[in-house]
């Protein structure tokens, strides 16, 4: 399974290098609420929050438009996708993006951890 994950002994400083660099890819636009990835404060302390490829959003969505590749990433179909956010809503980590027409989510692209100076985020494939 591809995804995103956080290093654990690598410390955020909340810089949101990688929160605008998702979304200025996805959205050519520097908005920290357009982005796939947030950082959030917990215990006084920035915390990464990413989406865990858990498939909550698939399970959710009523169109089909949410499918699961071979590499264990969960991808939005936009032609299907109907902009209902209900898979959203679904999502732990609340890091799903509705805009006008239709949601987005991590594909694992991997922008987000090249721009982190910190180099707190890193893609990983395992066998699961």
């Amino acid at each position: 399974m591809k995804k995103l994950s956080v290093k654990k002994d690598v410390r955020c400083m909340a810089c949101l290098s990688c929160v605008l660099a998702c979304s200025e890819a996805f959205y050519k636009v520097r908005d920290p609420r357009k982005s796939c990835i947030q950082i959030v404060e917990k215990n006084g302390e920035p915390k990464v929050n990413s989406c865990l490829q858990c498939g909550k959003c698939m399970r959710t969505c009523e169109h089909e438009a949410i499918t699961r590749n071979p590499k264990g990433v969960y991808m939005i179909n936009k032609k299907k996708c109907v902009g209902c956010g209900k898979c959203v809503e679904a999502c732990p980590m609340k890091v799903m993006v509705l805009n006008e027409d239709y949601a987005s989510k991590c594909i694992a692209c991997g922008i987000c951890a090249k721009a982190c100076p910190m180099e707190v985020l890193e893609v990983i494939e395992n066998d699961k």
